[in-house]
């Protein structure tokens, strides 16, 4: 066998392998990306649910507030119809402004600041936003290693042959990084 023959098939075999792991990796990231946005799908479902419990609560206590209560519950409708990232963030992002003034209209209530149903209420809702804040965390980290993989050289040439797209991430609007005080 001649040697320009077995060195081209080596070399064929090393492309082969480079394409094969690289491919792989794009695979795992993507599929990393997915797995961080279903945590942060998960956080905001358990806020959504929340949310009718702390609306009715008010309402009992603060039912003429209904331009607040109503802003909350238009919030959570637009969070369930989001189904982009840019979507998603937008819907939270106002969830967060709706509980904001939610939680500042009920210190002019001292009967519905003492409701321990309430306070429960207030304490679930602030262990969640925690949650979301470092979901989000996770999820923009996972991104930027997968946008990286889809950019750098030479896998951003197996990314382009197989279309594989950069992710979005996840940005709160200016005003609404912090998360939203519940405690009073």
């Amino acid at each position: 066998m001649d040697w320009w023959l077995i060195i081209l098939i080596i070399i064929i075999i090393l492309i082969v392998l480079l394409l094969i792991k690289y491919y792989n990796d794009l695979v795992n990231g993507r599929n990393r990306v997915e797995n961080a946005w279903s945590q942060i799908d998960v956080q905001l479902q358990r806020r959504n649910d929340l949310i009718p419990n702390v609306v009715e609560t008010v309402k009992g206590y603060a039912g003429h507030e209904k331009e607040t209560l109503s802003q909350v519950t238009q919030a959570r409708a637009n969070m369930a119809n989001a189904t982009t990232v840019q979507e998603v963030a937008q819907a939270d992002n106002m969830i967060s402004s709706a509980l904001k003034s939610l939680f500042a209209v009920s210190e002019a209530y001292p009967d519905l600041k003492a409701n321990q149903n309430f306070i429960e209420l207030q304490q679930e809702l602030s262990e969640t936003e925690d949650k979301i804040s470092y979901s989000r965390q996770f999820y923009n980290d996972t991104v930027l290693k997968y946008n990286n993989l889809c950019e750098q050289f030479p896998s951003s040439i197996i990314a382009s042959i197989f279309h594989f797209k950069k992710s979005e991430f996840f940005e709160a609007q200016e005003g609404t990084r912090a998360a939203p005080k519940v405690q009073f």
